[in-house]
């Protein structure tokens, strides 16, 4: 069976320009977080949310946050459809037949894949453009030198989890002493 991680590899490494775009997986942003985050040169967001199963795509419909100001509750989907969103345009990356177009909102862009485990080929199919529900770039909502300074951070955080697996550190790591407390 096709594991996720696997799944983000092959359509990144199929459909991303490495130069032209920062591309980040299981991104975490405050209460959000992004299976698949793109950000091209100008600025322009694209978020794609992976959904394996049914029931997991009827999930993401229930999601609610609440608003750290106002205390006031909100669906993602709504959310997202009105433009209040990080990103500019949002995809759902699902099972080739899984769920009936008609069942994924039109904001919403829709991207098929079909794994042959024999092959262990995917391949992926563009069903539907998302349409853009803002013109704001990612960097007008967003500070881009703390964004910079926190993947800097995840980057030696994950360095040591990497280190730490492979062999006994003779100091204690500190990201793992933050996680205790």
């Amino acid at each position: 069976m096709l594991k996720i991680e696997e799944l983000v590899h092959a359509y990144i490494h199929a459909h991303c320009d490495f130069e032209k775009e920062i591309v980040l997986t299981n991104y975490f942003q405050a209460d959000w977080e992004a299976d698949i985050l793109f950000i091209d040169a100008e600025g322009f967001s694209h978020e794609i949310e992976i959904k394996l199963s049914k029931s997991d795509f009827k999930n993401d419909f229930k999601k609610s946050y609440l608003n750290k100001d106002t205390g006031e509750k909100f669906l993602k989907h709504d959310k997202i459809s009105c433009g209040d969103y990080m990103c500019n345009t949002f995809s759902f990356l699902l099972p080739m037949g899984m769920i009936e177009h008609t069942a994924i909102p039109g904001h919403c862009g829709i991207i098929e894949f079909y794994h042959n485990e024999d092959t262990w080929e995917t391949e992926f199919y563009p069903i539907r453009s998302p349409k853009k529900v803002h013109e704001d770039s990612y960097w007008k909502l967003n500070d881009k030198d703390l964004f910079i300074r926190k993947m800097a951070l995840n980057l030696l955080q994950r360095k040591m989890e990497i280190k730490g697996k492979q062999e006994e550190l003779i100091f204690k790591n500190p990201f793992d002493i933050k996680k205790v407390k």
